[in-house]
């Protein structure tokens, strides 16, 4: 196999776990790096769907005491219940559009004009919404009621338009609705469990076909990196939005997406 995927899959798992809890759009980055990259083999879109996977293994390894207990404690405790009842209630509406929407959204958003677009539009909302002043009367995540979740759930669609950020849609969204800065992160975390991993699943029973055992190692580097990036960022970012606003992140997405979309239209 050519030395150069390996390089490619190592770079992309690093992205992939640096961007995908932050606001700035993993897919955004991926599909703009794959295309730099030439990242472009018959497996690459299933290769940026499974290293979500490790991503989201960091979020379980960093939250695991607080989800084994829900889990544990599912059959007979109500908060337990209710926690999950409300990553139930937002995953729904991602998950109804995704399996309608899924081949449209493949076909005719996944273009690193279009992200570079949506990078820079998300960056002004991002500014926007931080230049408000918002009433903050949730506290953590079990103070968090079903009608917050579904809507932050809603939110979260607008993820499927590549460079929107599923991170951006969630937070920002559940701040709007009066969650402070760690408890919507947090919910963006715990959120990001069902709805990646069942993404990552159908996309990968979809194109099993496409995949081969030269793919193998590539896989498994990008898988790794993306663990162990997104598993650093988790830690640093959740200190950040203790004290920090997004502002920076905002700035950013517009100047990156300036970038690229002036590199992309040449």
């Amino acid at each position: 196999m050519d030395i150069s995927l390996y390089f490619s899959s190592l770079i992309l798992g690093l992205i992939e776990g640096a961007t995908e809890f932050l606001p700035v759009s993993s897919t955004g980055h991926l599909i703009i790096a794959g295309d730099i990259l030439r990242f472009n083999q018959a497996s690459a879109n299933v290769f940026e769907i499974f290293i979500q996977l490790g991503a989201i293994l960091a979020i379980v390894v960093e939250y695991r005491t607080i989800l084994f207990k829900i889990a544990l404690n599912s059959l007979h405790d109500k908060n337990s219940q209710a926690f999950i009842l409300r990553l139930f209630i937002a995953f729904l509406p991602a998950a109804i559009l995704g399996l309608l929407f899924h081949k449209a959204i493949k076909a005719y958003l996944f273009s690193p004009l279009y992200v570079s677009l949506a990078l820079i539009l998300g960056g002004v909302i991002m500014m926007l919404i931080e230049k408000q002043s918002l009433k903050i009367n949730t506290k953590s995540t079990e103070a968090m009621n079903m009608l917050q979740a579904f809507k932050i759930g809603c939110a979260q669609c607008l993820a499927f338009i590549p460079g929107v950020s599923r991170a951006a849609a969630t937070i920002m969204s559940g701040m709007l609705l009066g969650l402070n800065r760690k408890t919507a992160t947090e919910f963006s975390f715990f959120l990001a469990i069902p709805v990646i991993t069942a993404a990552a699943l159908f996309d990968l029973l979809k194109n099993f076909h496409d995949l081969t055992l030269q793919d193998l190692p590539i896989f498994v580097i990008g898988f790794i990196t993306a663990f162990l990036s997104a598993y650093a960022v988790i830690k640093l970012f959740i200190r950040f939005v203790a004290t920090h606003t997004f502002i920076a992140f905002a700035w950013y997405r517009i100047i990156l997406g300036t970038i690229f979309f002036i590199y992309f239209s040449v």
